[in-house]
């Protein structure tokens, strides 16, 4: 059992202008210098950059960058792909210097979302992070925060990431959709933060491969100041505040300027390995989180 975390994604933006005013004014991350390659990066701690904004029409996920400790864990998993039939595209040095990771490699889950796995990201502390909006950031061993997919093949999409990406599943939500049709989504980790990835099957294709992304702060005020600045600065806010059924994470959901949705939060539980036990849940929300 590894350590394996949200590293770093790309999203492929139409309107780079609202994104940045979106980030700061909202969100309250940093900006920091472009890419060698041009795409805008944000930062949300010590970490160069956590999220790059590459020009595109598409407006969705362009790539997942998950993080592991070191070389040992880096060629294991290269290894387990290879070995299970991944194809598999080292990263060239100018790759590396456009990610800022001293090892990298590429493949694609069932889906066809190109997966980057690295480890030695830079940092830089020498620039401290501040927020332009006061705010802190869980980061850290659990990542940047996590991601909720959609797949159309369940079975695949499982395999891949945990047999051999190598992450857990913690738990699971039954939606009732309508009276005869439901959907499990599936939640898993691979370090102390509830869930990294999450994923949602459905019966075919949607609009966006990324239902949304999730950033988790300190303190549950600083989820209210950010609801007030969404309401402030004009972001449509989608669901109300509410508290998970799972993961017990109080927050609520806005739209972004590519259509996805983004979850911001305070408080989710972590996982405790050695004594954690699956479950499954009924609804996914305890209470809250109503649509808007």
């Amino acid at each position: 059992m590894h350590s394996i975390s949200l590293g770093y994604i790309g999203v492929g933006v139409s309107d780079s202008a609202a994104w940045r005013s979106y980030a700061h004014e909202f969100l309250g991350v940093m900006a920091t210098e472009n890419s060698p390659g041009g795409a805008e990066r944000l930062r949300v701690d010590d970490y160069a950059w956590r999220i790059a904004l590459e020009r595109s029409e598409k407006d969705d996920i362009a790539y997942v960058g998950f993080e592991v400790a070191g070389p040992n864990e880096f060629l294991d998993l290269k290894r387990r792909l290879t070995d299970a039939g991944i194809e598999i595209e080292p990263a060239e040095s100018e790759m590396l210097a456009e990610r800022g990771v001293v090892a990298l490699f590429r493949c694609k889950d069932p889906d066809g979302l190109p997966i980057e796995v690295f480890y030695g990201p830079t940092l830089v502390t020498h620039i401290p992070f501040v927020s332009p909006q006061g705010v802190r950031f869980v980061t850290g061993e659990q990542g940047l925060g996590h991601i909720v997919l959609t797949t159309t093949d369940i079975a695949a999409t499982r395999r891949f990431y945990l047999q051999l990406l190598g992450f857990r599943q913690s738990d699971t939500i039954r939606m009732q959709m309508a009276p005869n049709f439901s959907l499990d989504l599936e939640f898993y980790y691979g370090n102390p933060r509830h869930h990294t990835v999450a994923i949602a099957p459905v019966p075919a294709p949607m609009p966006k491969r990324m239902h949304h992304m999730m950033l988790q702060v300190e303190t549950l005020d600083q989820v209210g100041h950010a609801w007030d600045r969404a309401e402030a600065s004009g972001v449509k806010l989608l669901q109300t505040l509410g508290r998970h059924s799972n993961d017990k994470m109080v927050s609520f959901y806005a739209a972004t300027p590519s259509g996805f949705e983004l979850e911001y939060g305070f408080g989710a539980i972590e996982v405790n390995e050695p004594s954690w036990r699956f479950a499954r849940h009924d609804k996914i929300s305890a209470w809250g989180h109503k649509r808007l």
